[in-house]
């Protein structure tokens, strides 16, 4: 299956890694790390979706989770993790936090949920980096000159695809993904 989306798993338990990684298979691409290093090693900006542990000898998965921010800010990550949450959380970027034991179910839903904000986030930004581009445009040129110009016009047409998708992915968000999406965006 072609163009699926690419999922890393990092757990320092190999057999659970594993067996995340054999219960995602069918719908994901899917590869795993067993260690913090190795994870930074293979995160890049093909990695959609990084499913963290968070205590692991070595470098922490809060640790690779910082590294990820750092360098692929738009790589969705969930920690999976034995750790019940406490206030120490709320200096971390996750965007997605589930204490284990954890169900196959639990991991697809997560992993669709997070990318399904994640489309509409990158819809969002392509929607206001054309309308910036529309309001130079506007700014700087006579609107007659605009009118007539082939490229205007195929820019207003793209701003008005990517402002339908844009609603439409709205539709699919409930309403804790839209708040996280606004969060994340403000961070």
């Amino acid at each position: 299956m072609a163009d699926r989306p690419n999922v890393l798993i990092v757990d320092d338990e190999r057999d659970l890694a594993d067996l995340y990684a054999s219960w995602l298979a069918d719908d994901y691409a899917v590869e795993t790390a067993y260690d913090g290093t190795t994870a930074v090693e293979r995160v890049d900006e093909s990695v959609d979706v990084v499913l963290l542990d968070r205590r692991m000898p070595g470098m922490s998965g809060d640790e690779v989770l910082q590294k990820v921010r750092a360098e692929f800010p738009e790589c969705a990550v969930a920690m999976i993790t034995a750790v019940d949450p406490d206030f120490d959380i709320l200096e971390m970027g996750f965007d997605a936090y589930i204490t284990k034991p954890v169900e196959e179910s639990q991991l697809g839903d997560v992993i669709d949920r997070l990318l399904r904000r994640s489309e509409y986030t990158k819809t969002v930004r392509e929607f206001f980096m054309r309308l910036s581009q529309r309001e130079a445009l506007l700014a700087e040129l006579p609107k007659s000159e605009l009118e007539s110009d082939e490229r205007f016009q195929s820019l207003e047409a793209e701003i008005q695809e990517l402002r339908a998708e844009s609603e439409s992915h709205m539709e699919e968000l409930s309403g804790d993904d839209f708040e996280a999406l606004f969060y994340r965006l403000d961070a």
